[in-house]
């Protein structure tokens, strides 16, 4: 698993463009690269449409967000088409990028074990190294908490840095 304060691993894959995205395409920006189970699923659709409502207040930080499942591009187009989010989400089909982020991980329900995206989301500087890794993490007001994170990010102005 990723810990906070390690260089981010590398990542390539395609976007629902299918046109292929590299992480270092944002050094010089803050990422947040979150990983979910599917598309259009009730958590999912939840927190894809709360990271698109506060993507203006990320970009002001100068933080791009990104979605990533196991979904195609064409799932992917379709997802963003029906709830109108503006997240690019990466197509990881063979389970690399999910692989190295550590977030395949086999878990029980109800007795019975499977492996699947464990919801996680990455923080990670424009240096590229990990400032926050959340697993397990709820749906239900992430998006407003890793931005809480990302602003603990922004250097402070110089009359935020007398005050007090």
């Amino acid at each position: 698993m990723i810990e906070k304060d390690q260089e981010a691993p590398f990542f390539r894959a395609v976007n629902q463009n299918n046109k292929l995205v590299y992480l270092s395409d944002y050094y010089g920006k803050n990422v947040v690269l979150y990983f979910y189970p599917k598309d259009d699923t009730p958590g999912c659709t939840i927190e894809a449409n709360d990271f698109t409502s506060l993507a203006q207040d990320f970009a002001d930080l100068d933080t791009v967000v990104i979605g990533v499942s196991k979904d195609t591009c064409e799932c992917h187009r379709a997802f963003i088409d029906k709830h109108n989010l503006n997240v690019p989400l990466l197509a990881d089909t063979s389970g690399e990028l999910c692989n190295k982020y550590g977030v395949w991980q086999e878990v029980e329900k109800e007795g019975e074990k499977k492996m699947k995206i464990v919801r996680s989301t990455f923080l990670i500087n424009k240096d590229g190294v990990v400032e926050e890794a959340m697993y397990n993490v709820n749906p239900e007001g992430h998006a407003q908490d890793v931005l809480e994170k990302v602003r603990q990010l922004a250097p402070k102005t110089e009359s935020e840095e007398t005050v007090g």
